[in-house]
């Protein structure tokens, strides 16, 4: 197994790298790695059902699309990505969580924490869900990748990841939600982030005996970026992969209250109602359709 370092920190280049990894490589790899603020949903999953994207879109946090399914999650200071891609035959047994994060249960075990494997794919600690992990089949390689919450910003974890008011009806994959805990309360034998880090490093090339280390190569680094652009920094991607869905909010303000109903297609807007009280808004309306739905694209038409 090949261990490779990673330094980047722009979340678009991170999750670009995985699938550049899973595809590209043939060596069996194992990764960790941090990055700036953002929120990573799901393959399968409607990007505004599970953000808060105006939110996210006021306080400059990108919202990534990943290749694999699962929950939407956060990334940022305070968080670590851990990135296993093994090699198999048999598709049917190669997703396997259990057995993915068992060395972080036992690395945690040997540092007084007793962490436990819950639901599907969670790690949680006295109740508290710190690690969220999901898969994906490519060929005869599966990638498994998951968070480690050590010292997150919950209040901003919870705003970015809590979607907005409104009513919307999808065939998405919804997030379950659970309790979130650091593990930086806990670890009094760690004494910062990239401590954490470090010690895990070291855990886990030993307990996997993986000897071959080396960062990315100035090409790949060019591939990756270029993957990066072409695909998840693209709302036909980030936006236009969620499932079709109907959208239905109702404001109420100090002047009256303000409706909007929209059937959104590919992330695109193909049918709204807008009404102020009684009145039909058609004019917005007709600024609003046939265009993506989602914070940038909308506050860039009404202004």
């Amino acid at each position: 197994m090949l261990y490779i370092r990673r330094t980047q920190t722009d979340p678009w280049f991170n999750i670009a790298a995985e699938e550049f990894v899973l595809r590209n490589l043939t060596d069996e790899v194992l990764m960790l790695w941090h990055t700036e603020p953002a929120v990573v949903t799901g393959k399968h999953q409607n990007t505004v059902s599970e953000v808060n994207t105006l939110f996210a879109y006021r306080n400059h946090i990108p919202v990534i699309r990943r290749i694999s399914g699962g929950g939407t999650v956060f990334h940022g200071p305070g968080n670590l990505n851990y990135t296993q891609i093994t090699n198999g035959k048999n598709k049917q047994y190669l997703i396997d969580f259990k057995a993915f994060t068992r060395p972080v249960i036992e690395f945690l075990k040997e540092h007084g924490i007793m962490a436990a494997f819950e639901g599907k794919n969670n790690l949680t600690v006295a109740g508290k869900k710190f690690s969220g992990n999901a898969a994906h089949v490519y060929k005869n390689r599966i990638i498994h990748h998951g968070t480690l919450l050590y010292d997150v910003d919950m209040e901003l974890l919870e705003k970015v990841i809590r979607p907005g008011t409104a009513k919307i009806s999808d065939k998405s994959i919804p997030s379950v939600r659970a309790k979130t805990g650091n593990l930086k309360e806990l670890l009094t034998t760690v004494t910062s982030f990239d401590d954490f880090k470090s010690q895990l490093e070291k855990y886990l090339l030993n307990h996997l005996n993986i000897s071959a280390v080396r960062e990315f190569t100035p090409e790949e680094e060019k591939a990756i970026e270029k993957l990066a652009n072409e695909k998840y920094r693209t709302i036909e991607w980030t936006y236009g992969y969620s499932p079709d869905y109907r959208f239905y909010k109702k404001l109420e303000t100090v002047y009256g209250t303000m409706s909007v109903d929209m059937q959104v297609v590919k992330g695109k807007t193909k049918r709204i109602e807008l009404f102020f009280e009684d009145k039909k808004l058609e004019k917005i309306e007709e600024k609003l359709m046939y265009d993506w739905h989602e914070p940038g694209t909308v506050q860039g038409k009404l202004a």
